[in-house]
């Protein structure tokens, strides 16, 4: 089976579950393809699959990631000592672990191809990693609180581990109490790597997106907070700023002294 004949395989697979789906109509060419597995990866619940999906699945998924490129941490210059900074899909990353950015159900982003990155990671780390969330939140039986960090595997995707933590909500003026909180995710994932003997971890732009924190103020915190971390005695863990914009990539350059 190649990698089209995988993809359509997918396809199939994901409609024949939902009754109401089954007469959708598959399109021809491949971009449209790739978008509809993306939307029935996004909108399916948590659930059991046979083993010949997740087979297929992870094939597909491991081919697709070397499709885009992969890039290593080996790959990266340093900022300064343990600190990198980089501008990439956080999912073609190979680290320890990255971190993503989540809301407080914690199973993933239901909205089919939204930009945001929780909806990348759960579509390309495949199905397991919303049953393993789901698993979790089911056992803690209360939302995640904002500030907290759970672990998870990384799947199909190139890293080892996802570290989830739920950044604040920002609404109008900010306020002492959602940088406190956001300093919370980045050392609750800071906390928790070390913990499980994580060398290295990417941190994405915490809330900064749809949950509404300034950027410049956001990535102030996080700088701050990782030197303050590793100056403490924790330096044996290496630190990736993970950036998608190039809004993003100027404010931590100029934050790293990166010229």
């Amino acid at each position: 089976m190649d990698h089209s004949e995988k993809r359509r395989f997918l396809i199939d697979y994901l409609l024949n579950e939902r009754p109401e789906l089954m007469s959708a109509e598959v399109p021809a060419d491949v971009i449209g393809q790739k978008r509809l597995l993306r939307s029935l990866f996004n909108i399916r619940p948590p659930m059991k699959s046979d083993d010949r999906f997740i087979e297929i699945q992870n094939e597909y998924l491991r081919e697709a990631a070397e499709e885009k490129g992969i890039t290593d941490i080996s790959e990266l210059t340093e900022a300064e000592n343990g600190i990198y900074l980089w501008q990439g899909d956080i999912t073609a990353l190979r680290c320890d672990a990255i971190v993503n950015a989540a809301n407080s159900g914690m199973t993933g982003c239901y909205s089919p191809c939204h930009g945001c990155i929780d909806n990348a990671i759960h579509t390309y780390s495949g199905v397991q990693l919303r049953n393993a969330c789901n698993d979790i939140m089911l056992k803690q039986g209360t939302p995640e609180p904002t500030g907290m960090a759970k672990l998870t595997s990384g799947y199909n995707l190139p890293c080892k581990y996802v570290l989830h933590t739920v950044g604040p909500i920002v609404e109008g003026r900010l306020t002492d109490k959602e940088c406190d909180l956001l300093r919370s995710c980045y050392l609750s994932c800071l906390e928790l790597a070390e913990k499980n003997g994580i060398k290295s971890i990417a941190f994405c732009c915490i809330s900064t997106g749809v949950f509404g924190f300034p950027k410049k103020e956001a990535a102030e915190i996080a700088v701050n907070t990782v030197r303050e971390y590793r100056n403490n005695g924790n330096n044996d863990i290496k630190v990736i700023f993970n950036v998608f914009t190039d809004e993003d990539l100027i404010i931590y350059q100029k934050l790293l002294g990166i010229h």
